[in-house]
């Protein structure tokens, strides 16, 4: 059984394939050379008309000033007329953009033709073509190609699942196919075109997508993008002034204009250990801290010279958990000497325990003797 086409509407060129310009009203069958043959895809530009039989030949009709018909003319055509240059291969999808139309064999081979005001027809140029031209997409088979009869954007995707574009982007010609970061060619033109067009939800994140924290905390110390350098034990840390100024206080203080440090590109820290500042710095970055409990009283000591409250409290937490036999003595110091009340109340615990423990070891080992 034939698969007939019926087409209706504004007629000014052509485009119903009636043989007239007469405006249709109604639906009507497509006849001529279509007549008794299986249309298999049909697809429409502004004001011309494609179709693709079973055997993959391709039939265009309509407006054809730009040659999107594909005939080797520019003649507009009232009837459906078969673009004799795809005699030697076998089309199974056609698309149409605006004025210019894509072509895939059953091969994955892409062709393009009409107009190419903005490279949408990939050839690298702005030129027109009456013909249907051979494109190229990286030397990968194409499955899936697509346009809008409203934009200048073509897209395709490669049996890889890349996803190309080309032709108008916002503004901007892309003569060649462009590698997207997409995995469906509906959101190149939800992205790209003019105006943008989409049909289903879209989503514009893609795998290396990061929030503002992971961004934070993937530029701390990262010479490309930092402004500022500190230098402690010889080794630099590479930080951001606006971050330091967000985060801490103290840094704000410091960098203000009439200050000697705002000036400079690197600033020389001799009061804390390289572990001890970077730690602090990277915790202005990320809001948290990974340090021994020995390294963690000396950022205890910077955030108490900081009046960097939370972080203190960080640094009480992370004692807390260290504290052994072995260091109790020294971390109940520390808590004394930074007025951590807390932590003194349970450094003093667990240094008594500490040392009952301690003394329970030694008298046992003086019975065995």
């Amino acid at each position: 059984m034939a698969q007939q086409v019926f087409a209706w509407g504004y007629n000014n060129c052509g485009q119903v394939g009636s043989g007239s310009t007469a405006n249709q009203p109604t639906p009507r069958k497509v006849t001529n050379c279509l007549h008794i043959k299986r249309v298999v895809s049909i697809a429409c530009g502004q004001t011309s008309s494609m179709a693709v039989l079973d055997n993959g030949e391709v039939y265009g009709w309509g407006y054809n000033g730009n040659g999107q018909l594909g005939l080797g003319n520019n003649g507009n055509q009232l009837t459906p007329v078969r673009v004799a240059a795809l005699h030697s291969v076998c089309v199974n999808q056609i698309v149409c953009g605006y004025a210019h139309t894509l072509a895939l064999t059953d091969e994955g081979l892409l062709y393009a033709w009409g107009a190419n005001t903005y490279g949408q027809l990939g050839t690298g140029n702005k030129n027109n073509l009456l013909s249907p031209a051979h494109i190229m997409v990286e030397k990968e088979r194409v499955v899936e190609i697509a346009a809008c009869h409203s934009a200048h954007t073509s897209a395709a995707k490669t049996q890889g699942g890349h996803v190309y574009m080309w032709g108008q982007c916002r503004g901007q010609s892309v003569t060649l196919p462009h590698l997207t970061h997409f995995s469906s060619t509906d959101d190149v033109f939800a992205c790209f075109a003019t105006p943008a067009v989409t049909w289903r939800l879209l989503s514009v994140e893609h795998e290396d997508f990061l929030t503002v924290a992971e961004s934070l905390k993937k530029e701390f110390d990262s010479p490309e993008t930092a402004d500022l350098k500190f230098r402690i034990d010889g080794k630099y840390i590479h930080v951001h002034k606006a971050v330091l100024k967000i985060r801490c206080e103290h840094f704000r203080s410091m960098f203000q204009s009439y200050w000697n440090e705002d000036m400079k590109e690197v600033i020389e820290i001799d009061q804390f250990s390289y572990p001890v500042y970077r730690a602090f710095l990277q915790y202005l970055y990320t809001d948290a801290v990974d340090l021994p409990p020995e390294d963690a009283i000396g950022l205890l000591d910077l955030a108490t010279s900081y009046c960097e409250n939370r972080l203190k409290k960080l640094c009480q937490h992370i004692i807390k958990r260290g504290i052994t036999v072995e260091n109790a003595f020294s971390l109940f110091s520390a808590a004394v000497r930074y007025d951590a009340e807390s932590l003194n109340e349970w450094a003093f615990g667990s240094l008594k325990f500490c040392v009952y423990v301690h003394f329970l070891e030694v008298k046992n080992h003086i019975i065995r003797l």
